[in-house]
């Protein structure tokens, strides 16, 4: 019987989307913190946050959780980021 070898590559496909201009400073800005809901993403985010408002200024923080930590986060989620200066999509193996 021979040998059948896969190839689960696919070919690239050039994107579109850009990376958005990067901010002169986080002073005064609203920072989201989006957590993939793994055991230890709060202690992290949580010192994330402390750092983000005594060293950079960060006037508001946006704490959200993504439903499944395996899938994107949902569009409303998305949504509602949207009004933050900034995200921060963590992990927390």
């Amino acid at each position: 019987m021979p040998l059948i070898v896969l190839d689960p590559t696919s070919e690239s496909v050039p994107s579109t989307a850009r990376m958005a201009p990067a901010l002169s400073s986080l002073a005064g800005a609203t920072v989201g913190l989006l957590d993939n809901g793994k055991a230890n993403v709060t202690p992290f985010l949580d010192h994330v946050e402390t750092v983000l408002r005594s060293a950079h200024g960060v006037r508001d923080v946006v704490r959200r959780r993504k439903a499944n930590m395996s899938a994107p986060a949902a569009p409303e989620l998305l949504r509602e980021l949207l009004a933050c200066d900034a995200v921060v999509s963590a992990v927390g193996d």
